[in-house]
């Protein structure tokens, strides 16, 4: 018989959102009748340049892809103004996450996150045995001020998604940049920017990343949400050439496929995509925020592409909603229970979903 590691005994399981093929054939409903409004995605979809890019790279997919992304970190380093050594590419953010905990964690190591953070982040943390240790959050955000007296000898990362997954919360710039010089040298602080683009005006690290200082330092960023690729799993990590460097030591050949390296590469060209994609998100934002406060509904002011509402309960009412066709997340997982996490649709979808929040909790 098989001695599997102890580790996974008490290991929990991500749990992402429904397929909607899955939904469409368990509620009777064909799959383009389905809202899928769980998995914060893009609901304009991909740059059309991409779509493009995409439908070309097929024809060589018989070839290895280029398994050091030479042209899209070029061209990522141009658009950000980093230098190609300064990036990291990962089979999504999820793949950089692992990455640290190969390079920085294991039994006797501790890993520092908020209360409601990105339920990856304890879960790679066990997965190297260390220690998690979980700061309450303040008003459902990061409290990034006891987060850096939490740590100790003993801490290698501490991870903070800024704005956060799933509360939405943004932390002040001035608490970040404290925190940035708080945190001793010894510890790794990640700070995960994968909706950074659907702020108006984000903190901007990256002249930090551009002169190494602090070493300490690692963005995360993705090409799932706001450029609408989340199929093809893409992300990429910002840091000083020595962080990076340990990264390129663990990271797998050819982890990132040549479909998505030309699809990433179609999408920082198609700037109005992007531009288009954060208005449609900001009034699908409003109309939920707006839909809450006539109806004196509690909701977390949001940051990102979805928004966190209380419900009462959120088990049943995501339930009430599969039976409309509609996809929503429960918070269950997260320890918020009377929540339900609603990720901006198209204008129908937004639409329809707020006419179906009124029938199943009036009834």
């Amino acid at each position: 018989m098989l001695k599997l590691s102890s580790t996974l005994e008490s290991l929990p399981v991500y749990q992402p959102g429904r397929p909607i093929k899955e939904v469409a054939c368990e509620q009777g409903f064909a799959p383009s009748e389905v809202a899928t409004l769980a998995s914060n995605e893009n609901p304009l979809g991909p740059s059309p340049l991409a779509i493009q890019a995409m439908r070309e790279a097929v024809a060589t997919v018989n070839l290895y892809p280029d398994g050091n992304a030479f042209y899209l970190k070029r061209r990522l380093g141009e658009a950000l103004d980093v230098a190609p050594s300064n990036i990291i590419l990962g089979n999504g953010s999820n793949e950089l996450i692992e990455f640290v905990g190969h390079a920085l964690l294991g039994p006797g190591t501790k890993v520092v996150v908020s209360q409601y953070c990105f339920a990856i982040y304890p879960i790679v943390a066990k997965l190297f045995g260390a220690d998690v240790v979980t700061v309450p959050a303040v008003d459902y955000g990061s409290d990034v001020a006891a987060m850096a007296k939490a740590v100790n000898e003993e801490t290698r990362i501490l991870f903070v998604a800024n704005p956060n997954n799933p509360t939405g919360t943004l932390v002040p710039e001035e608490a970040i940049l404290k925190l940035i010089e708080t945190v001793p040298g010894h510890v790794l602080v990640v700070i995960d920017e994968a909706y950074i683009e659907y702020l108006d005006n984000p903190l901007d690290l990256l002249p930090r990343i551009r002169k190494g200082k602090p070493q300490n330092l690692l963005l995360m960023r993705t090409f799932s949400k706001i450029h609408g690729l989340a199929g093809l799993r893409l992300g990429y990590g910002l840091g000083c050439d020595t962080i990076v460097g340990a990264l390129e030591k663990i990271r797998q050949p050819f982890n990132t496929n040549s479909i998505a390296q030309a699809a990433a590469l179609a999408a920082l060209d198609d700037v109005a995509h992007v531009e288009e994609s954060r208005r449609h998100n900001r009034q699908g934002i409003e109309m939920f925020e707006s839909f809450c406060r006539e109806r004196g509904w509690l909701y977390v002011p949001s940051f990102a592409n979805f928004v966190l509402i209380q419900v009462g309960d959120g088990s049943a009412v995501c339930q009430s909603l599969l039976k409309q066709g509609i996809i929503a997340r429960p918070m269950d997982g997260y320890g918020l229970n009377e929540w339900l996490r609603i990720s901006i649709g198209t204008a129908k979808e937004n639409q329809r979903c707020l006419e179906a929040l009124v029938d199943v909790t009036v009834s």
